[in-house]
């Protein structure tokens, strides 16, 4: 049975009607159709399996790579009224657990898991139980090895998808070629195919190109003239730090992002940018996923990104208020030449390859036969100058060999928060709060944590918030709170690097790295950054149009606002004037007239045919004849 689609829509969003494509796209997931949705960044994607979950008796499993994504859309649900909850590593074993046994009594209706977490067989068991109505696989581009983001845990869907016959799966995501499309629904095991796409149009969005050698000086150009928010993709933290430090000496407030700050660092900062507070973030491609900020006028990129993939799903941040907003490439002949070393870093020799695989081994103390299936954090700075290795190299290697399936890199390992109390627990009800919330923490903590007055003890902060029954800030702001009166001690958790290793460590000459994983992956990054280099260097035809031919929409008719229409507009307007200002000296050179006899036999608009003799007076190429008729003069 099937709830009301529009009804559930009203209930929980306060929504009449759906956006373009929406209601298709659940109509036919109820319709029992695995279905393959392409909608542009901002077009309303989690909304579809949302509604399509709740319409269903069962629980949703929603698979998607971001653990920051998984929190806000939980915590979003649960503040709608809507049961959901997300597994991720780093939360404490009982509460894992305690989450899965609610979903095979089917008291929550979204479980979103990372695609490692398919790897876990005791997972898998226990996701046999349940009644799953609807598999939803987030980023499905991610599948594909065609993709510009490949990630083998997504190809182990397909085995989840084996344990519930008959139910369907929806893939979303926002970019994908016609190969890329091809391929998700192969990988995911359709009976059918079936894509819903949206038009890749931005028809609110002017694509760019700025040619300088100036780089900085053109940003600040950009961004002093721009009212709203602003994002600036670079490829390196340290030139996000940098840029941002030379912004705001240049009087343009604004802050850094990357993947290298604490889980608290980044919230803040993106909090402080979503707010208005500091209108311009510069950052690593760390930045982005799951962000809904509807006023943001402008996004550069600073460098030039690895695919068009990559490049419009950042651009598309830009003007999601459906407002002009501008989508902008700074490019120069140095960075269109160093994309060959880009190609060599991100493909470096096989033998380098085997190098960076032993150097992990040895850096993390493991013999041949040893490692399978464990995590060990992962601190590349240390790595790469221990060893004598290029970053770039470093993480290259890590991500062929995890293609080949040997270990992969993941940020999917939460590092829980720990917490003691540094008071005994006879002084305690010597400390008036005030608050019944913070009276309320501590007897949660005392029951719960035992030994949490003589050492750390690590806390899962979804099951304390779920007790309290408040979301995790209000839940940070107590424990602040709670900090700051020196009741406790508390260092807050965050998302570090690990690496996972999937099969114990081997010999060397036991490491075979093939074609499809190598060469194969290889032409096709090949094929990405020529596209983007055609791309800038295409001054012919419409950014917008070139975009959408090469994820397979082929349209006529050009947008009119991107750099290269401007131009031609601007170029027909000269050459229109050209010729105007060439018939007018033609009727001249036959007799001399006044204006009025000028504009009728010309046939233009009588502004536009003064405007040009004016030009033509300044210019001196006509002259007054006598009071009202003109003629040519000497010089023309």
């Amino acid at each position: 049975m099937t709830r009301d689609i529009k009804e559930i829509l009203k209930t929980y969003w306060g929504y009449d009607d759906f956006r373009s494509l929406q209601e298709e796209i659940i109509r036919s997931v109820l319709d029992g159709k695995d279905t393959l949705a392409l909608m542009p960044t901002g077009g309303g994607k989690s909304l579809t399996y949302q509604v399509s979950g709740l319409a269903m008796e069962g629980v949703c499993l929603v698979v998607t790579p971001l653990i920051a994504l998984m929190k806000d859309q939980v915590e979003d649900l649960k503040n709608r009224g809507i049961p959901a909850e997300a597994i991720y590593t780093g939360m404490r074993r009982d509460r894992v657990e305690s989450i899965i046994n609610k979903c095979i009594y089917d008291t929550v209706k979204f479980l979103y898991v990372s695609p490692e977490r398919l790897y876990s067989e005791r997972f898998r068991e226990k996701l046999r139980l349940m009644n799953v109505c609807l598999i939803t696989v987030d980023e499905a581009h991610c599948i594909s090895q065609w993709g510009y983001d490949f990630r083998p845990p997504y190809l182990r869907i397909a085995e989840v998808r084996e344990f519930f016959p008959g139910v369907a799966t929806l893939a979303l995501t926002a970019t994908a070629t016609p190969e890329v499309v091809e391929d998700i629904q192969k990988q995911l095991h359709f009976s059918t195919p079936n894509v819903l796409s949206k038009s890749f149009r931005r028809e609110n969005i002017s694509y760019v190109i700025r040619d300088t050698e100036a780089k900085p000086l053109e940003l600040f150009n950009i961004l002093s003239k721009v009212q709203g928010g602003a994002i600036v993709y670079v490829r390196t933290r340290l030139k996000a730090s940098s840029i941002a430090a030379f912004l705001n000496k240049s009087g343009i407030k604004s802050d850094f992002y990357h993947a290298g700050l604490s889980s608290a660092q980044r919230a803040r900062r993106q909090e402080a940018w979503k707010s208005g507070k500091v209108p311009v973030v510069v950052a690593t491609n760390a930045f982005g996923m799951g962000i809904d900020k509807a006023d943001v006028r402008v996004v550069v990129h600073y460098d030039v990104p690895d695919s068009p993939e990559a490049y419009f799903q950042e651009a598309g941040r830009a003007g999601r208020d459906g407002k002009r907003a501008y989508a902008v490439l700074l490019s120069s002949r140095a960075a269109l030449g160093g994309l060959q070393k880009r190609i060599d870093d991100a493909f470096p020799p096989k033998d380098y390859i085997l190098r960076v695989y032993e150097a992990l081994a040895n850096y993390y103390q493991l013999g041949e036969g040893e490692g399978q299936g464990r995590a060990f954090e992962f601190n590349l700075k240390l790595f790469a100058r221990n060893f004598k290795l290029n970053e770039a190299r470093v993480m290259s290697a890590i991500s062929i060999l995890g293609v080949v399936g040997f270990l992969g890199y993941t940020t999917d390992i939460n590092s829980r928060s720990r917490v003691m109390f540094t008071v005994l627990r006879d002084r305690l009800y010597e400390f008036e709060t005030g608050d019944p919330l913070l009276e309320r923490l501590m007897v949660l903590l005392m029951r719960n944590y035992a030994g949490i007055f003589v050492q750390d003890a690590y806390v899962d902060e979804g099951f304390l918030a779920d007790q309290l029954d408040v979301t995790r800030k209000v839940l940070y702001d107590a424990f602040i709170s709670l900090a700051k009166r020196k009741i406790i001690r508390y260092v807050p958790g965050d998302v570090k690097p690990y690496i996972v290793y999937y099969q114990p460590r081997l010999p060397l000459s036991y490491i075979t790295i093939g074609r499809e994983a190598y060469e194969n992956r290889k032409e096709l990054f090949v094929t990405k950054i020529g596209a983007m280099a055609r791309y800038i260097r295409d001054d012919e035809t419409c950014r917008q149009l070139l975009l959408m031919e090469y994820f397979g929409q082929k349209e006529e008719k050009p947008c009119g606002i991107c750099d290269v229409c401007i131009g031609k507009k601007k170029r027909l307007h000269r050459e229109e004037r050209k010729s105007l200002e060439e018939r007018i000296l033609q009727v001249l050179a036959r007799q001399n007239t006044n204006i009025r006899e000028l504009v009728r036999q010309l046939g233009e608009d009588k502004e536009v045919v003064v405007e040009q003799i004016r030009k033509l007076l300044d210019e001196g190429k006509i002259q007054y004849v006598s009071t009202l008729e003109l003629g040519l003069t000497e010089k023309s």
